[in-house]
């Protein structure tokens, strides 16, 4: 597809990577908040081309939408979170005195939504949504402060076989925008790795929970720092070297001769990526065990997207959350699911020659061509929207240089001038804009 040349393409680009333009002093008003996007319409027109296939990739595999606001109970994330996450809130308290906070994930609300109804909702529950979240945190390259997310969940189903169908998702999405297993690789673990490996040393609980959090980490910090954060939570050295040799294998093989031979784990992955063979996508998947996320809730399958040449953040991330329901006070139910944020994927898009060319969807553009014909402009114009078409009217007076550019501009089929002549006779000029023939037609026909 070809990429938009002039102006729009700083403006493609700047929405893709999350360039900071918000950026000046509070005085300017004309800079919005730090860390927000202002969306023009180019840039709208590809917003809502990335979200109709993330729509489309959903509702192939029998996935509904649903919603929730973006105000919620502080308590929603505070009770569940990891400390990242909670440190990130937009949180205050309102005019009643409740402490609330925009939501930086959509798996809390989630999660309250299932619970509200408990047992009435028949299994299993497979939803998606597009919300925007956010989080107050250091604007970089692929992240700002607010960002839309496509979230796909299923729940009720204990197996691996929910796993493997959200992995499908993916690979639907990747494909229908054009992407190749050689331009992203889709890693996947299982939580219950690193569960084995510190159950084994005696480690649970709070600090298997802040273990997570700082693994999370390794690909964004050294070895060093790792090794440090890893210390300052009890680990001693021994402990240490066997976590990062575990996390560091790409085999999974050699997990299962280093693990018990009765490891779950183990099994779970090797039914996994089975099922995934079924689907035909293994290609787009490897085994690394680093994979943990960061979030305190994960239970088993975790997975992570990244570009193959590992110079843009993760593309999205997600695993299974059997748990989460019991730490906001309600009864379990199985879950599993993804976050997919819109920029980063944008970014992989632009950089492989992916940002599709899209116009405006203006199909006619009507010009009169004397002010006195504005009313015959305006009754044909409502005529061709009358029989389904989308048609911009020129309000004011133009020649006919520039309705032809801004045919040009807004990628309209066809331009349909009303002129004296052809209007007393009853009809109006029209040309098609890709073939260049003109010719006149009936007015009363539109």
């Amino acid at each position: 597809m070809e990429l938009f040349q002039s102006a729009n393409a700083w403006r493609l680009s700047s929405w893709a990577v999350g360039l900071e333009v918000h950026s000046q002093t509070a005085t300017d008003v004309s800079a919005g908040v730090r860390g927000t996007r202002d969306f023009y319409p180019e840039e709208m027109r590809l917003r809502n081309w990335l979200f109709e296939h993330f729509h489309a990739a959903a509702r192939s595999h029998g996935f509904e939408e649903y919603d929730s606001p973006v105000l919620e109970s502080e308590e929603l994330y505070t009770r569940k979170a990891g400390e990242e996450i909670t440190a990130q809130l937009y949180n205050f308290e309102d005019k009643g005195g409740r402490r609330v906070a925009l939501r930086p994930e959509m798996t809390p609300s989630l999660a309250r939504m299932v619970m509200a109804k408990s047992g009435t909702l028949p299994t299993p529950i497979k939803w998606y949504s597009i919300p925007q979240c956010w989080r107050y945190e250091r604007t970089q390259r692929g992240r700002g402060r607010e960002h839309y997310q496509w979230n796909v969940d299923i729940w009720g189903m204990h197996g691996v076989e929910a796993d493997a169908e959200l992995l499908s998702v993916l690979v639907h999405f990747f494909r229908a925008v054009g992407l190749k297993s050689d331009d992203l690789v889709i890693r996947v673990s299982n939580r219950k790795v690193l569960e084995e490996v510190l159950g084994a040393l005696g480690i649970e609980g709070e600090t298997f929970s802040k273990t997570c959090i700082v693994i999370d980490k390794m690909d964004k910090l050294s070895s060093e720092a790792i090794e440090q954060q890893l210390a300052d939570l009890g680990h001693d050295h021994d402990s240490i070297a066997r976590i990062r040799k575990v996390l560091g294998m790409k085999d999974l093989e050699d997990l299962s001769t280093e693990l018990d031979s009765e490891s779950q784990a183990v099994k779970e992955l090797q039914d996994l990526f089975a099922l995934c063979e079924s689907y035909g996508i293994t290609s787009w998947l490897s085994f690394d065990a680093s994979v943990v996320r960061g979030l305190a809730y994960y239970t088993g399958s975790v997975f992570e997207a990244h570009d193959r040449d590992s110079e843009l953040r993760a593309i999205c991330g997600g695993g299974r959350y059997d748990r989460l329901l019991s730490t906001l006070g309600g009864k379990d139910l199985p879950a599993t699911g993804f976050g997919f944020g819109d920029m980063v994927i944008m970014e992989l898009l632009s950089v492989k020659g992916l940002m599709p060319n899209l116009p405006s969807g203006n199909e006619d553009i009507v010009i009169p061509l004397d002010k006195g014909l504005r009313p015959a402009a305006m009754t044909v114009a409502s005529r061709l929207r009358a029989s389904g078409r989308s048609v911009d009217l020129v309000l004011d007076d133009k020649r006919m240089k520039w309705a032809f550019r801004h045919a040009e501009r807004t990628g309209a089929q066809r331009l349909v001038m009303v002129m004296p002549e052809e209007w007393q006779a009853g009809k109006v000029r029209i040309k098609n804009l890709e073939t260049g023939e003109e010719s006149d037609l009936d007015a009363e026909s539109l």
